[in-house]
């Protein structure tokens, strides 16, 4: 007689089936950029209690079919923008081909790991650039390169202005170094204040992280940590983009 696992008992959350009875409906009834009626009226037409309701439209918007915007509501969200990440192996940030903007350069205090990741005392302030990056005119990622001064020695002997001026100055510098390697880590998780401003998303909204470590004369050069919108985003990797990395299946609202 066969038996019968403990999770093969458990029933199906009432959430998750509310998501796939409104993914249908997204599909049938809704068209990409329209708006959704409000939670009331959804939770009242589906006869689920509205935290119900939330945690369906919330995995709804983690796997990239609902958009919450600011001062509109929730809509359909259109299909996910491929978007390359890593595909020139042997490139330092700013080299030519980049697809990131300069947006200001400051000296600053690393979070423990990057410090501990790029071998500096923890207090000790790097350069940190920040950037941005635009698909079809949207924001989908913002990114933090942290460079020692180690890695740009020669930075302070230049007459380097602030802001983007000076981002560049550093990226410039740091592309004097020969690049041994680099290698990409990517986690799911949430927008923090800054990073959800300058995406345009709601704080704690779905956002991919990809940490890059550079690596150049056996230790660890630069550090960054781009945060990438999941709601749009679909990261592709190698130098043919074949891999492709994405939250559930991709599909167009009708």
């Amino acid at each position: 007689m066969g038996t019968t696992t403990q999770l093969e008992t458990v029933p199906e959350p009432k959430y998750w089936h509310l998501k796939t009875v409104l993914s249908e409906a997204l599909d049938s009834e809704f068209s990409v950029g329209e708006i959704l009626p409000n939670e009331r009226d959804l939770a009242a037409r589906f006869g689920v209690a509205r935290a119900t309701l939330r945690q369906a439209l919330e995995q709804l918007e983690l796997e990239g079919r609902l958009q919450r915007r600011r001062g509109v509501g929730t809509t359909v969200a259109p299909p996910r923008v491929g978007v390359a990440v890593g595909t020139e192996q042997h490139a330092w940030p700013g080299a030519a081909g980049d697809d990131w903007q300069t947006v200001d350069c400051a000296a600053a205090v690393p979070p423990a790991a990057v410090a501990d990741a790029l071998g500096t005392d923890r207090e000790q302030p790097v350069h940190t650039v920040r950037r941005s990056r635009m698909t079809h005119g949207q924001p989908v990622a913002a990114e933090l390169l942290y460079i020692p001064e180690a890695s740009v020695p020669e930075l302070s002997a230049i007459d380097t202005p602030s802001g983007a001026a000076r981002a560049r100055a550093v990226l410039r510098e740091l592309q004097r170094l020969e690049l041994e390697s680099r290698e990409n880590a990517v986690e799911l998780g949430s927008a923090r204040a800054d990073d959800a401003k300058e995406l345009d998303r709601l704080p704690g909204a779905p956002v991919l992280v990809v940490t890059t470590r550079y690596l150049a004369g056996g230790r660890t050069a630069a550090v960054s940590v781009a945060t990438y919108r999941a709601d749009t985003c679909r990261l592709t990797f190698g130098d043919s983009g074949a891999v492709e990395i994405h939250e559930g299946p991709e599909r167009r609202a009708s």
